[in-house]
């Protein structure tokens, strides 16, 4: 089988590659062997990454137990909760275009034969995901898996968001200091991406129904020794798929991004999730739209609340079969392409071992929460292009809602409103110049969402922003709205007191302000000078797409 690898190893003209190589501690058998990069997020700073050297180990002993030679390669991570509510927010989904890049630049440079991807949260998933498209080589993802439940004093279960709510609380007195302060302690209580079915988790479990990643990626908890077997068994199926000569792309395709799309809706995953996979969509050469999303929410029902749309975590999904269990569900109704391709087989073979839902953590489709989706996209006046709420954790009540819009041109200044108590019942608040090219970065907003809830107006104050949030946000909390303001959409003209009409179930939302009104103020609006001049982010501030496109770099 002639290799990739033989560009760097093979011939009297690569003697010099190989003396460096040896330089490495290779041997000359280990260098007649396919080379496998083992491509690690691994540091000291992200909860679900300071772990992922044992992972990667494992990877590396599966790799040679099937006859291959691993090299380990590292990449850079941001962790979306210590980046929150400031200045490297910013930097967040920006790293995802970094993380696609730097994985491109040392599998390519290197030649290697195949990569074994292990990633754990938020934009490094996707950023890695992104790369696999574009070298199209032999590849599996495993990634670190999630962080067990914190307990509470009460005895349920905690996360990660029990603590940006608790703020919340505290400012509206409804908690103890030293109430927060035990949360503190005991919300985070593993290694792990954080424990809901936030954006880290949500993309993890879509990446075994895009067919990279074997059955228990997105489940199986960090502390457990299946997630050692697994990486194993990942290094070794990488062999398998390398000797098959089957690539990344065999695997993702239109098929197995529609499947992924389907199971996003089933378990309501994090809104992020329809940003990435549609970047995803796009690199692998068959991009979707939001058109595409809305009929596939519209066709997909929701059989899964885990938080923060529910009280359960990852964990209690894991426990029931995991993704799965979802799986075989959807598959077993028609809602799943059954010929997608898999790195273990088809979906169809999948399905078939799959076993019945549990009832309770995973329902069947005929006893689902909602016939449609989890996720919403909206559209109307104030988001002609769109705007995407997590719709399975709004309260019933706050589906539709109409009130006036309370402006704010960053992040910071709706913080500082929330607590401060200047936001009252009924109203809209609106967060603009935050999206992809205006942010630049668009800047997650986990501390406005959850000071909201915190205080108790969640089921009475509405948030619209061209931004994004969290995937623990909770609550009618709109992101993505494209145009952006930075574009001259129109979330740049709303002004303090406008009427704006939010319809979730009807999938619109409205600015109640009349055309001609907003003819004048189109007229008058001026875009706004660069925030950055210099940078990685001045960089991506000119070359990234909206938000209904995926927010990759054009």
């Amino acid at each position: 089988m002639k290799l990739r690898s033989d560009a760097v190893k093979k011939g009297l003209a690569r003697a010099p590659h190989r003396s460096l190589l040896k330089a490495d501690g290779l041997t000359d058998e280990e260098l007649e062997r396919p080379l496998v990069a083992v491509v690690s997020a691994q540091n000291e700073v992200i909860p679900g990454h300071i772990h992922l050297q044992s992972v990667a180990d494992a990877v590396k002993a599966g790799v040679r137990m099937a006859g291959g030679t691993p090299l380990q390669v590292n990449t850079i991570g941001v962790c979306d909760g210590i980046a929150m509510n400031h200045e490297g927010m910013r930097y967040s989904l920006t790293s995802r275009e970094v993380i696609a890049d730097s994985v491109e630049c040392a599998v390519q440079g290197h030649r290697f034969d195949a990569m074994v991807l292990i990633p754990s949260c938020d934009k490094i998933v996707p950023g890695m995901l992104i790369a696999a498209c574009r070298l199209d080589i032999p590849t599996v993802l495993v990634s670190g898996g999630p962080m067990l439940a914190g307990r509470g004093a009460d005895g349920c279960q905690t996360d990660l968001n029990s603590l940006f709510d608790a703020v919340g609380q505290v400012t509206a007195g409804t908690m103890t200091v030293e109430q927060c302060a035990r949360l503190e302690e005991t919300a985070c209580p593993t290694c792990g991406s954080c424990s809901g079915m936030f954006t880290a988790n949500s993309i993890c479990c879509l990446a075994e129904a895009l067919g990279i990643a074997l059955p228990g990626n997105g489940t199986v908890p960090a502390v457990f020794s299946e997630r050692i077997r697994l990486a194993k068994r990942a290094g070794m199926k990488v062999m398998e798929l390398l000797e098959q000569g089957v690539t990344a792309l065999d695997i993702v395709d239109s098929r197995a991004i529609r499947n992924g799309m389907a199971l996003d809706m089933a378990f309501g995953g994090s809104t992020n999730t329809m940003l990435h996979l549609t970047a995803i969509a796009q690199a692998a050469g068959c991009p979707v739209t939001m058109d595409e999303w809305d009929e596939v929410s519209a066709a997909t029902p929701n059989i899964v609340r885990i938080a923060p749309a529910g009280p359960r975590h990852i964990e209690d999904l894991d426990a029931v079969g995991g993704v799965s269990a979802i799986v075989g569900e959807l598959g077993r109704t028609g809602h799943l392409d059954l010929s997608a391709r898999t790195c273990h087989g088809t979906v169809g073979e999948w399905v078939e071992g799959c076993s019945e839902p549990d009832g309770d953590i995973v329902r069947p489709v005929s006893e689902a929460y909602s016939p449609d989706g989890g996720l919403k996209v909206l559209r109307g006046s104030l988001a002609p292009d769109c705007g995407v709420v997590k719709k399975s954790a709004v309260a019933p009540e706050m589906r539709r809602h109409r009130g006036p819009a309370r402006v704010f041109e960053s992040e910071e200044e709706a913080c500082e409103a929330i607590f401060g108590g200047r936001i009252r019942p009924g109203d809209v608040v609106v967060i603009r110049y935050e999206g992809p090219s205006g942010g630049p970065g668009m800047r997650e907003m986990l501390t406005p969402t959850s000071a909201i809830c915190g205080m108790g107006l969640d089921r009475s104050v509405a948030l619209v922003t061209d931004g994004r949030f969290s995937g623990a946000t909770k609550g009618p909390a709109i992101g993505h709205v494209s145009p952006e303001a930075a574009a001259g959409g129109p979330i740049a003209l709303v002004e303090e007191g406008d009427t704006v009409a939010i319809d979730i179930d009807a999938g619109t939302i409205e600015l109640e302000v009349a055309p001609e009104e907003l003819g004048r103020r189109r007229a008058a609006w001026e875009p706004p000078a660069p925030k950055y001049t210099t940078g990685v982010l001045s960089r991506y501030a000119r070359l990234v797409t909206s938000a209904d496109k995926g927010a990759y770099l054009s």
